[in-house]
């Protein structure tokens, strides 16, 4: 017996093994948040000037999110909405900018896209699940009863053959937001296919990633009902805002 252990000791001593003894393989890293901090810092800049009022919305995500920045507000009316999208940002980013880009205007309800950029990132769908907990739990930890939306990862054609994985991480927040009232998936990417299932390319922009005014229509048909239906009941009255 003590022959079997010395040479184990060995194995892992001489790295026999490409990785240190009792250690797991590990997939791709995020990258670090940090390097939006001026477009966060840039917020906050606006903010010092017009702070937002409470109790609103924040729809925050990458840079679909952000491409929508310009006509959210009036897709979504008479709902108070936040425009807080950074292109290029995932579910980690999301998570580590909470406190600044979201609990900050102490919002009765999120929304959020985020899922694109981390699969097409390396990152597991059980990673970005795992990340959407950690975000619902420190946002709950703030904000009790702030509601939040997630968007589910949409379709495109430029990233087509990761649509199994974009599908698997909608269908673990699925699973995720039927556990809790609170918690909403709202489904953008079926309107997204055409009758065959692929992408309807006359709705993205030449890079086939991100969407004209075509996508977001269809985007706005699909959150705003929802909205209405959980939001409208607390929307502050004029004379409140």
């Amino acid at each position: 017996m003590m022959k079997i252990f010395k040479l184990l000791f060995l194995i892992c001593l001489t790295g026999f093994l490409n990785f240190p003894c009792g250690a797991q393989k590990t997939g791709p890293e995020y990258p670090d948040p940090v390097r939006f901090e001026q477009t966060i810092r840039n917020f906050e800049s606006e903010d010092s000037i017009s702070f937002p009022p409470p109790n609103a919305i924040v729809c925050t995500g990458s840079s679909s999110m952000r491409g929508w920045s310009g006509t959210i507000t009036k897709d979504l009316a008479p709902l108070s909405i936040i425009p807080r999208g950074f292109g290029g940002s995932n579910m980690n980013d999301a998570l580590y900018y909470t406190d600044r880009i979201v609990l900050a205007y102490k919002p009765r309800a999120i929304v959020v896209y985020e899922g694109d950029n981390d699969i097409a990132q390396g990152i597991s769908p059980d990673i970005i699940a795992l990340k959407f907990k950690k975000f619902v739990k420190k946002v709950h930890q703030k904000l009790p009863e702030c509601r939040i939306y997630f968007l589910s990862v949409k379709p495109s054609p430029s990233r087509w053959k990761l649509w199994p994985l974009m599908e698997e991480t909608n269908h673990l927040i699925v699973e995720i937001c039927g556990k809790d009232s609170r918690l909403t998936y709202v489904d953008v990417a079926s309107g997204m296919l055409d009758q065959s299932g692929k992408p309807r390319i006359e709705i993205f922009k030449d890079d086939m990633l991100h969407m004209k005014r075509e996508g977001y229509i269809i985007w706005r048909n699909a959150l705003r009902p929802v909205l209405l239906e959980n939001e409208l009941q607390y929307e502050p009255k004029s004379s409140e805002k």
